[in-house]
């Protein structure tokens, strides 16, 4: 089998609840909280992580899947911006389709209703809605390059 072509299966682990359903700035809403549900089957891992602490989140840009990728862009969907390759842009039409974002975590609650766990957290940019497939604990001695 050609490398290449291989399909890697990936199960989300809960999704995004945001007041984006559509594309905005990274930062305008990284301004505006947001939640992070967290599925039954995977609330035990989340032991350790604690309000204020912050985490790498890992998500999918599901809607941007309806559109595809372009391997060359103009960064910003701006014309005026010179053509480079998708690996040198932060496009979110991307060959995976693959986001990550530092965000912080607000609070955590579980909900007895339905076992899934709710972590409140600010200056996350996905869409409501987005599968996360992945959380991890942000460490500035590991994931800062040093200068």
């Amino acid at each position: 089998m050609d490398q290449s072509d291989e399909l890697i299966t990936i199960k989300a682990i809960g999704h995004v609840r945001s007041r984006f359903d559509s594309y905005a700035p990274s930062d305008e809403m990284q301004a505006h909280p947001s939640e992070i549900v967290v599925h039954a089957d995977f609330v035990d891992g989340l032991m350790g992580l604690e309000a204020g602490g912050q985490i790498l989140t890992l998500f999918l840009l599901h809607r941007a899947m309806a559109v595809g990728y372009e391997l060359q862009l103009h960064p910003g969907h701006n014309p005026d911006n010179p053509i480079r390759g998708v690996f040198s842009t932060r496009s979110q039409y991307r060959p995976n389709f693959i986001a990550a974002t530092v965000a912080r975590i607000q609070s955590i609650r579980h909900d007895e209703a339905t076992g899934e766990a709710v972590l409140n957290v600010t200056e996350l940019d996905a869409q409501d809605g987005s599968p996360v497939i992945d959380i991890k604990p942000y460490r500035a001695s590991l994931d800062t390059p040093a200068s």
